[in-house]
C-alpha cells in the first residue's frame, strides 16, 4: 500500500513540473528571448506577389513558419500592422500552437511611422506626422492585447528618423510621443507590462555616426524605449561608403577567394564598428540599456549598385558567408539579429525585377535555399515541408562550383556614387 502511495505521489509530483515547465514556456518575455541564442531571430515577409494588394493567406503563413521553425527560427519581424499580414500571421502562429503544443514562434510587431505627405505626389513635411499613423500605433495595441503570448516586443516605425529616407522620415519627438504613449498604456495595465518597446532605425539615427543626430529627443528617447534595436548594412556601404570594401594594395596579390574572404570579414567588422558606436553613445544616456540589431543582410543578386558595374557584392556566396560570419559573431556576443530576410519578396523593387531589394531573402521564391543555408538542406530538416507546392531544394542544385561562376572580386579603387 504504502508503495502505491509513493507511487501515486511520485506522479503527481511529475505532472506538476511537466505544467510547471508549460507555464514557465508561456510566461517567457522579451527580456527572455532577447538575446538567448535559443531564440534565433529573422525579418519575415510573406508576399509572393509583385503588389502588396495580393496578401499571404493563412495557409500560405503557416507554411513559412513551419520552415522558419524547421530552421530554428523562433523570433520574427514583421511591420506594417495596417496590412492583412500583420493579423493573419498572428492568426496563422496561434493556430499552428494550437494545433501542436510544443511549436514555439515570438514577433517584434512594427508599427509603420511616416510624416505628412509622405509617399504621395506632394512634398513630405518631415516636421509633421502622418495623419494615419495613431492608427497604426491603435492597431498594434489591439494586436499585442490580442497575442500576448506570441507578441513580445512592439516597435514605433522603420528607419523612420534617418534622414536618407526621403520620402517619409520624421523628427525623433515623433517616435518619443508614441514610445511614451505605449509605455504608459503598459503602466495603466492596458498593454502587457512586459511587453518592450523600442524603435528600429539605423545605427546613425541612434546616435552611431553623424552628431547632428544627437538631439534631446534622441537622448529621451534612449531612456524611454526598453532596448534598442538598430540597423546596420555593410553591403549597402559597399557601395556609398565602400573603404572598408575596396581591395588594398598590399591584399592585391592575394587569389581571387581570399581577396573575396577578407573583403568579407572587414564587412563584419564595419557591421561591429556601428554597433560599437551606438552603444557608446546610448550607454553614455543609459548604461543599462541594450542593444540588439533589427536588419542586417545581404542581397543576392543585383543589377545596379552592387552587380558587376557597382560594388560587385551581391550574389550567394558573399551572401552566405556574411551570414554564417554575423550569426557568428551575434551569437557569442548574446546579440538578437533580426537577419534581413527570410524570403525573397519581389513587391520591393516591382518595376526592377533585377533590384537588389528583391534578393535578400535565404529562400527564393522558387523555394530555393540559397547558399548561406545549404547545410540546412543536408541535415535534412526540410523533408516533407514545400513553399507553395515546391519542396526546399539546394539553389544551383548544390553545386558550388557553379555557383561561384557568378561571384566577382571586389573593386581594387574606388567608386564613383551617382
Amino acid at each position: 500500500m504504502k508503495l502505491k502511495l509513493k507511487i501515486f505521489i511520485g506522479f503527481i509530483l511529475m505532472m506538476m513540473m511537466s505544467c510547471s515547465e508549460k507555464q514557465e514556456k508561456k510566461a517567457l518575455t522579451a527580456k527572455d528571448i532577447l538575446g538567448n541564442s535559443e531564440y534565433t531571430a529573422i525579418s519575415y515577409g510573406g508576399y509572393r506577389a509583385v503588389t502588396r494588394d495580393v496578401q499571404p493567406t493563412i495557409e500560405e503563413l503557416k507554411e513559412d513558419m513551419k520552415l522558419l521553425n524547421a530552421m530554428g527560427i523562433k523570433l520574427l519581424r514583421t511591420y506594417n500592422v495596417h496590412l492583412d499580414q500583420a493579423s493573419n500571421l498572428l492568426k496563422a502562429i496561434s493556430e499552428l500552437k494550437q494545433e501542436d503544443s510544443t511549436f514555439e514562434m515570438y514577433v517584434m510587431l512594427g508599427a509603420w511611422i511616416d510624416c505628412k505627405n509622405a509617399f504621395t505626389e506632394l512634398v513630405p513635411d518631415h516636421n509633421l506626422e502622418s495623419e494615419r499613423n495613431p492608427k497604426e500605433i491603435a492597431t498594434a495595441v489591439k494586436l499585442a492585447n490580442q497575442y500576448p503570448d506570441i507578441v513580445k516586443v512592439l516597435a514605433v516605425g522603420n528607419e523612420a528618423m534617418v534622414r536618407w529616407a526621403t520620402s517619409y522620415f520624421v523628427q525623433p519627438s515623433v517616435i518619443l510621443k508614441y514610445v511614451n504613449q505605449l509605455q504608459d498604456l503598459k503602466q495603466k495595465g492596458e498593454l502587457p507590462k512586459d511587453l518592450w518597446i523600442t524603435c528600429s532605425d539605423d545605427y546613425v539615427s541612434w546616435g552611431g555616426g553623424d552628431s547632428s543626430y544627437h538631439t534631446t529627443d534622441l537622448e529621451a528617447l534612449v531612456k524611454a524605449v526598453d532596448y534598442v534595436s538598430m540597423h546596420t548594412y555593410p553591403m549597402h556601404n559597399s557601395y556609398y561608403n565602400p573603404q572598408f570594401w575596396v581591395v588594398p594594395e598590399n591584399e592585391q596579390a592575394l587569389s581571387d577567394e581570399e581577396k573575396i574572404e577578407k573583403a568579407l570579414i572587414r564587412a563584419v567588422d564595419f557591421a561591429k564598428k556601428q554597433f560599437n558606436n551606438v552603444s557608446s553613445y546610448v550607454k553614455s544616456i543609459d548604461s543599462t540599456k541594450t542593444i540588439h540589431i533589427g536588419e542586417s543582410g545581404w542581397t543576392t543578386f543585383a543589377n545596379h549598385h552592387y552587380g558587376d558595374d557597382g560594388s560587385r557584392a551581391a550574389d550567394e556566396y558573399k551572401a552566405g558567408t556574411y551570414y554564417n560570419l554575423m550569426r557568428e559573431w551575434t551569437n557569442k556576443e548574446n546579440i538578437s539579429l533580426f537577419y534581413f530576410e527570410a524570403f525573397d519578396e519581389q513587391w520591393k523593387d516591382a518595376a526592377n525585377p533585377q533590384g537588389s531589394e528583391n534578393h535578400f531573402g535565404l529562400i527564393n521564391l522558387k523555394g530555393e535555399a540559397k547558399y548561406a543555408i545549404w547545410n540546412l538542406i543536408d541535415k535534412g530538416i526540410f523533408e516533407d515541408l514545400t513553399r507553395d507546392g515546391n519542396p526546399i531544394t539546394k539553389s544551383f542544385n548544390g553545386d558550388k562550383d557553379a555557383l561561384k561562376k557568378f561571384v566577382l572580386v571586389p573593386p581594387t579603387e574606388m567608386l564613383k556614387v551617382e
